[in-house]
């Protein structure tokens, strides 16, 4: 027999609450444990900090704010969910914008119920889940940053570059952590986020960015 698949917590973040449930509904008929829902962008911050799920489904298009200042309020959580967006939305401007927030993923609200379900488990485990076409635009966009085109590097959080400053040094995540007095488990999520932002598959082509930027000094 194959292992069950772990149980997930997910919160859903939506102003529409038919949207909303539905996709609750079909996250929990998959298996998976909906821990919260939010329709505004300061309901969803208070929910998060009450509930800490492992990853949150959110939508762009809020009545109080924007999807991505939710993502940049999360990123800074000390141990901070993994953020999927679900939205209408398939423009360049609202992925990166996403992206460079924290989010680690990014559907069309056109996804099917198994295709968001199956991406919500990737996005647990830590993988970048796109709808098709997305992860390409991101690909194309951040090859144009590699290369001096937009005079800017990808917008890391100042604690996604400290850790990266110290990645570059030769420390272990643990004793990162330590350093930082943060959990492993955060200071794993940060490097993820990074590499997600940064395009990356592996530590050691982190250190060598790290070492191109300088970050290593």
């Amino acid at each position: 027999m194959c292992p069950a698949e772990p149980v997930v917590r997910v919160m859903v973040v939506d102003d529409h609450p038919i949207w909303r449930e539905a996709v609750a509904r079909d996250l929990e008929a998959a298996g998976l444990e909906v821990c919260g829902v939010a329709s505004d962008a300061a309901q969803a911050v208070r929910v998060a900090k009450a509930t800490r799920p492992e990853v949150v489904v959110l939508d762009l298009q809020l009545p109080d704010g924007s999807g991505v200042d939710v993502a940049r309020s999360l990123a800074a959580f000390d141990e901070p969910p993994k953020v999927l967006v679900l939205s209408a939305s398939g423009e360049q401007p609202d992925v990166l914008g996403a992206v460079g927030a924290g989010a680690t993923g990014y559907l069309i609200k056109s996804a099917s119920a198994a295709e968001l379900v199956d991406a919500v488990r990737a996005t647990a485990r830590g993988e970048a889940v796109f709808t098709p076409g997305l992860a390409a635009l991101l690909l194309g966009e951040y090859q144009r940053l590699s290369t001096g085109d937009a005079g800017g590097n990808p917008a890391l959080t100042p604690r996604e570059t400290e850790i990266l400053r110290l990645v570059a040094k030769g420390f272990t995540y643990q004793q990162i952590a330590d350093k930082l007095v943060l959990s492993l488990r955060t200071v794993q999520n940060h490097v993820q986020n990074t590499l997600t932002k940064l395009q990356l598959h592996n530590k050691a082509q982190l250190v060598r960015y790290a070492m191109e930027q300088g970050l290593d000094d």
